[in-house]
């Protein structure tokens, strides 16, 4: 598939969940991202596992973006591990971004289906997840699904996501674009969390994103 024809779809996919795609409109769904009303979650950037993904920096570097973003507008962070002691911490560069107390570990591939995780969803009362990290068509995929069926507004953030091949994470953001979850880009989550210029966090945030 052609680059151009890649982002043809990509398009396709972020338009899908709110209905353009099939002239539906989506009943109860906040359309944009709030920062009153979201929680940022980032899934399994460890050390065993982002080297190995496609274009790990980028990912890094986006999701360091997405954690200083929420650090800046008072937005909740979960970082989830799954099985630190054969995939190892999360990333230093994203861990010197983490709350005190943010990193839970995992067994489940689903964060919805870890009841640490879920509990510490559900404590926010925040009805958005905005969610980004690794692999995205196992851990990505599945805590997306399941937060959905929980009854959550779920974005999941397509270039703060990878796998270890690309077309895994194509068919993944496909699949839930189909299932009705947001994709959408980093860029998208900071602008929307901001809603206007010129305030002290547009300035700040501004030079991150240029």
């Amino acid at each position: 598939m052609s680059m151009k024809d890649r982002h043809f779809l990509l398009c396709l996919v972020m338009l899908w969940p709110f209905g353009y795609a099939l002239g539906e409109e989506q009943e109860g769904w906040d359309m944009l991202m709030d920062a009153g009303k979201s929680s940022l979650l980032v899934i399994d950037v460890q050390e065993n596992l982002a080297p190995v993904v496609a274009e790990p920096r980028l990912v890094l570097r986006h999701c360091g973006l997405l954690l200083r973003a929420a650090a800046r507008l008072a937005v909740p962070v979960t970082i989830s591990e799954q099985y630190p002691k054969g995939l190892g911490p999360t990333m230093g560069e994203l861990l010197a971004l983490a709350p005190q107390g943010a990193v839970v570990e995992k067994m489940h591939f689903s964060s919805a289906a870890e009841p640490a995780i879920l509990s510490r969803l559900q404590g926010f009362s925040r009805p958005q997840v905005v969610v980004a990290g690794m692999e995205a068509h196992v851990c990505v995929l599945q805590t997306c699904l399941g937060l959905k069926s929980l009854g959550f507004d779920v974005f999941v953030v397509a270039d703060s996501c990878s796998s270890r091949k690309q077309a895994n994470h194509d068919l993944a953001m496909a699949r839930l674009a189909a299932a009705g979850v947001a994709v959408v880009s980093t860029e998208m989550v900071v602008f929307e969390w901001l809603e206007v210029a010129g305030t002290p966090s547009f300035k700040d945030l501004i030079q991150l994103v240029k």
